[in-house]
C-alpha cells in the first residue's frame, strides 16, 4: 500500500475500484488473523512469565534474570501488535473508501459523504434552486474534503462562477489530477474519524494573534534561574547545604507568579492548535510526495515551501514542543519539571515558534483547502469518464449543448437534450404540462453551467459556454416567519437577476413559471417586460410555463426568443412523457388527466 500505483486509462473506475477494494479486504483479513495471533502469543508469554516468576520466588528453581527474555519479548509484541491494529483499521477504511466510490459510480451515493448542508444560503441567486447542498446535492457528490478550508473552497467554487482563465487552470489542474486515485486515497484516510478536522478559523486566528510573552529579561531570567536551583540542588545533595537551594527555588516561584497569567494560556491555546496542526502536517507531508506538472499545481507546491524548509517538518517542530510541555504531567518528572521552569521555557520556544511560522499558516491552509477542492473534481472526472471537459469561448453570450444531461441523475433516468443559446437565440420558453421535465430542464443547465465553470467535466457528449453569472428562479417559498408571500419572495429574487444581468458577464438565467402567483393578465405583462429587460441587459436563459399565454412572448420576441416545449402521450388510461425537448408550443395539457389518476372527479 506504500507504493504508488499507476491507473492504466483503459480499465474502467468501477473495476479498478472493485480491485483495489477487493485487495484492501484482503490485507485487512491478514490483518485481523496477525492481530489474533499476536493477541493469542501475548496471553501465552504472559502465562509463562508468570510461572518463571513463581519458580524464580517460589522454589527458586531458575534466576530471575530468566525473566528478561519474557519481558523482551513481550515488550516487541506489543509494538508489533499496536503497528498491526494501526494497518487493520487503514486497511478498513481504505477498504470503505473504495466502497463509498463504488456507490458513487453505481448511483447509490444518496446516504453518504457530506452533505455541506452549512453551506446552502437562501439569499443566494441558484444555490438552493440547483440542489448544490442538502442530501443527494451536487456538493455530496464531489466533496471529498478532509479540512473545513477545502470543504469552504469547493462550495464558494460551485456558488462563484470563475473567469475564462481561472476555469482553464482549474481544468489543467484537474486533469493532472484525474488518474491519482493513490493521493485521494490517502488524502481521504487522514482523520477519517473525525471528518472535516482541522479548523481554519482557530488555526488563523492562534497564528496572528499577538505576543503573550514578549521578549525581556524574564527570558534570560528563566534558563539561568533553572541552571543555578539545579546546582544548588546538587550542592545540597553533596555538601548537605540546603539554604541557596531554597533562595533559588523562591526566586522561581516570584518568576512563576509573574508570568502565570502568560504562560499557561500560551501553552493551552499551543495544544488546541497543534491537534489540528497534526492532521495539517500530515496532509502537507502526502502533498509534498508528489510531482506536480500543470502551472497551478506546481504554484500551490511552492507556496508550502517558501519558508525554505517543508511545512511539514517545521509543524514537527511544534509538535515536539507540546510533547515535551506534556511530559511535565508525568508524576516522576513533574518535580524536577518545576526546577527547570519548563513551561515557561518551553512557551517562549513555543511563542517564538509562531512567531516565526505563524504567518506562513494562513498560506499552507489555503493551498491545502484548494488542493482539496481540486482533488474532489477529479475524483468525479474519474469516476465519469464519459464526462468531458467544456469547451471554453470568449465569444459571449454562448451556452450550446449537445445532449446535455442532469448530473444527480442516474444513466437510467436522465434523457439527455440538445440547448443551444447564443447572440441569436437569446430565450427558450419552454411549455409543457405538469411533470413533464420543465424543472429538471432547468436544474440540469443549471448544475452543468455550475460544474463547468468551476472547472469540472460536465454531463453532455459536448458543451460550449463562456463565463456567466448564474441565476434562478425555481424553489421559491413564502416565509411564514419573514412575512413574506411566495409571489413576493419571487419578485425578490427576480430583483436580485435584473442586478446581475448588469454585471460584467453576461447572465445565465433559469426561471420556473414565471410569476405563477399572479393573474393571468398581469402574469403575461409582468412576464414579458421581464424577459425583454434580461435580454436587453444581454442575458440568455430559459422560462418554462404551463400557461400558454405566456409563449406569445416568444412571438414578439423573435429571433431572440423561441418556443420549445415537452409533451406527453395517454397510454392504456396512463400518462407518459418521453422528456424530449421538441420546437413549437405545447398543444394539449394533461392537469384534468393527472386529476382524475389520483380519484378526483372532475
Amino acid at each position: 500500500m506504500a507504493l504508488e500505483e499507476r491507473v492504466p486509462e483503459t480499465i474502467h473506475p468501477r473495476d479498478e475500484y472493485a480491485r483495489r477494494g477487493a485487495r484492501r479486504r484482503s490485507e485487512s483479513a491478514r490483518c485481523r488473523r496477525l492481530h489474533h495471533r499476536i493477541g493469542n502469543a501475548r496471553l501465552a508469554l504472559f502465562l509463562s512469565a508468570a510461572a518463571l516468576a513463581w519458580l524464580a520466588f517460589g522454589p527458586r528453581a531458575v534466576s530471575p534474570w530468566t525473566l528478561l527474555l519474557p519481558a523482551f519479548a513481550f515488550g516487541f509484541l506489543v509494538l508489533w501488535h499496536g503497528r498491526v491494529l494501526r494497518n487493520l483499521e487503514r486497511f478498513q477504511r481504505a477498504a470503505a473508501f473504495y466502497e463509498r466510490g463504488l456507490a458513487r459510480i453505481e448511483e447509490r451515493w444518496g446516504d453518504q459523504g457530506e452533505p455541506g448542508d452549512r453551506y446552502d444560503d437562501d439569499s443566494h441567486p441558484y444555490a438552493r434552486d440547483l440542489d448544490l447542498f442538502g442530501r443527494k446535492s451536487l456538493f455530496q457528490l464531489l466533496s471529498g474534503a478532509r479540512t473545513l478550508g477545502g470543504e469552504r473552497t469547493l462550495a464558494a467554487w460551485l456558488k462563484t462562477p470563475a473567469p475564462l482563465e481561472e476555469i482553464l487552470s482549474r481544468q489543467a489542474a484537474v486533469r493532472e489530477l484525474r488518474a491519482g486515485v493513490d493521493l485521494r486515497e490517502d488524502l481521504a484516510l487522514f482523520g477519517a474519524d473525525t471528518g472535516a478536522a482541522v479548523h481554519p478559523d482557530l488555526l488563523v486566528a492562534w497564528a496572528r494573534a499577538g505576543r503573550r510573552l514578549a521578549p525581556g529579561p524574564a527570558r534570560i531570567l528563566a534558563p539561568v534561574l533553572a541552571i543555578l536551583t539545579a546546582v544548588s540542588l546538587g550542592i545540597w545533595g553533596i555538601r548537605g547545604e540546603a539554604l541557596w537551594f531554597f533562595l533559588m527555588l523562591l526566586s522561581e516561584l516570584v518568576l512563576v507568579y509573574r508570568l502565570r497569567r502568560s504562560v499557561g494560556p500560551v501553552i493551552m491555546e499551543a495544544e488546541k492548535a497543534c491537534r489540528d496542526l497534526a492532521l495539517l502536517a500530515r496532509l502537507l507531508g502526502r502533498l509534498e510526495r508528489e510531482e506536480f506538472h500543470s502551472r497551478r499545481l506546481r504554484r500551490l507546491r511552492a507556496a508550502m515551501d517558501r519558508r525554505g524548509a517543508p511545512p511539514s517538518k517545521i509543524i514537527a517542530r511544534l509538535d515536539r514542543l507540546v510533547v515535551l510541555v506534556d511530559s511535565r504531567r508525568n508524576q516522576l518528572f513533574a518535580p524536577f519539571a518545576f526546577i527547570l521552569l519548563w513551561d515557561i521555557q518551553l512557551a517562549y520556544f513555543i511563542e517564538d515558534w509562531r512567531r516565526r511560522f505563524g504567518p506562513s499558516i494562513p498560506g499552507w491552509l489555503d493551498a491545502v483547502s484548494e488542493l482539496e477542492a481540486l482533488s474532489s473534481l477529479a475524483g468525479y472526472a474519474y469516476e465519469h469518464p464519459g464526462d468531458p471537459f467544456p469547451e471554453l469561448c470568449d465569444r459571449a453570450p454562448c451556452f450550446e449543448a449537445e445532449n446535455l444531461g442532469h448530473p444527480l441523475l442516474g444513466a437510467s433516468r436522465c434523457v439527455p437534450n440538445d440547448i443551444r443559446l447564443g447572440a441569436e437565440t437569446r430565450v427558450l420558453l419552454v411549455s409543457g404540462s405538469n411533470m413533464s421535465g420543465k424543472s429538471t430542464l432547468l436544474r440540469t443547465v443549471g448544475v452543468n453551467a455550475v460544474l463547468a465553470l468551476a472547472g469540472g467535466p460536465v454531463r453532455a457528449r459536448r458543451l460550449c459556454i463562456s463565463p456567466m453569472a448564474l441565476g434562478a428562479s425555481i424553489r421559491i417559498h413564502d416565509s411564514l416567519e419573514e412575512g413574506t408571500s411566495r409571489f413576493y419572495a419571487e419578485i425578490t429574487r427576480l430583483k436580485q437577476l435584473v442586478l446581475l444581468a448588469e454585471g460584467p458577464v453576461p447572465l445565465l438565467f433559469l426561471l420556473d413559471e414565471l410569476l405563477g402567483g399572479t393573474n393571468s393578465h398581469d402574469r403575461r405583462i409582468g412576464a414579458e417586460a421581464i424577459v425583454r429587460g434580461l435580454v436587453g441587459r444581454g442575458a440568455v436563459g430559459l422560462v418554462t410555463t404551463h400557461d400558454l399565454a405566456l409563449a406569445r412572448i416568444a412571438e414578439n420576441m423573435p429571433p431572440r426568443a423561441l418556443n420549445v416545449h415537452f409533451e406527453d402521450r395517454i397510454v392504456n388510461g396512463r400518462i407518459t412523457f418521453d422528456y424530449r425537448l421538441k420546437p413549437g408550443v405545447i398543444r394539449k395539457s394533461n392537469a384534468l388527466e393527472l386529476m382524475r389518476s389520483v380519484g378526483l372527479e372532475v
